[in-house]
């Protein structure tokens, strides 16, 4: 097996999953001056993530915010496609962000080892599954990482690398510099653990929310001024759990309870019963809080 690349070698970058992170990473990725390829099963997906990442790059530049020289140039990096032999065959470094469900990416990696250049690094952008559910399949599990994103992906910063008992330290050192490469500020998660940092932080901090709320103790609102006024946090958690969307947090405790098994994991009984009610927060209008 060939040695992994350093950054100094990696020059196109593979994202598979054309939905709201996958785009985003991969014009991530583009911006910071990489040959950026995003692949998906569906012609669809892949037409709406043109759209959506032309429209971005247009909306910053009439802010300002970019110029249109870097605007262009980042376009004309990004390509599409529907074919993932023909995407991975000169991939230097690859983010899987496809659904959340082991058994696809567990299909994705299996091919990816097969397609993939020897020296490619493979990375899951899950915040749920860690990659060494995925890394035998590969046939090069040294190589395979946790890359795992935030929401939207071309504003924050944070990028959690994991690494899995066999990932090996060039991997998590390339992995590592070329999230500071597309201007990120990654952690290091030496092993696997259900939710990584983030997702336990933000976990404890939603469950005692939660807590609060449902005693009577004190209104959501209120618990959220809190949280913003005296914690310094830039909104409250049930505002976050909102923009985050409530599917989303109830599919993580899901996940994290059916790994860990601990009680206070499980999903909470009110964001389920929001969610039966296609109360998703922000994205259809109504969550925690009333959006029209």
């Amino acid at each position: 097996m060939s040695t992994t690349l350093s950054i100094e070698n990696i020059s196109t970058i593979l994202v598979i999953g054309a939905g709201t992170m996958g785009r985003q990473i991969a014009m991530a990725a583009a911006l910071a001056g990489y040959t950026s390829i995003i692949q998906d099963i569906s012609e669809e997906g892949l037409a709406a993530a043109r759209t959506e990442l032309e429209g971005w790059a247009a909306s910053r530049v009439a802010k300002g915010k970019l110029d249109q020289a870097t605007a262009t140039t980042a376009l004309e990096a990004l390509t599409y496609s529907t074919d993932l032999e023909a995407a991975a065959a000169n991939a230097d470094f690859i983010i899987e962000a496809a659904t959340e469900r082991l058994d696809i990416k567990t299909q994705i990696f299996e091919r990816l080892g097969k397609l993939a250049p020897a020296h490619a690094i493979l990375a899951t952008n899950s915040s749920t599954l860690g990659s060494s559910k995925v890394a035998a399949a590969t046939g090069r599990a040294s190589q395979v990482c946790n890359m795992h994103f935030f929401n939207p992906a071309l504003v924050m910063k944070c990028v959690e690398v994991v690494r899995h008992e066999t990932t090996s330290d060039a991997t998590v050192e390339t992995a590592m510099e070329l999230a500071r490469a597309l201007g990120k500020e990654p952690v290091l998660i030496n092993r696997e653990i259900p939710g990584f940092i983030a997702n336990r932080l933000m976990g404890a901090i939603q469950r005692e929310a939660l807590f609060l709320a449902d005693a009577g103790i004190a209104s959501i609102e209120d618990i959220d001024t809190t949280a913003r006024t005296a914690l310094g946090h830039p909104m409250g958690p049930f505002a976050l759990m909102d923009m985050v969307g409530l599917d989303v947090i109830d599919f993580i405790a899901q996940a994290t309870h059916a790994e860990t098994g601990d009680p206070a994991d499980a999903p909470n009984p009110g964001i389920a019963a929001l969610v039966a009610e296609g109360k998703l927060g922000r994205k259809t209008g109504a969550g925690f809080y009333n959006y029209n």
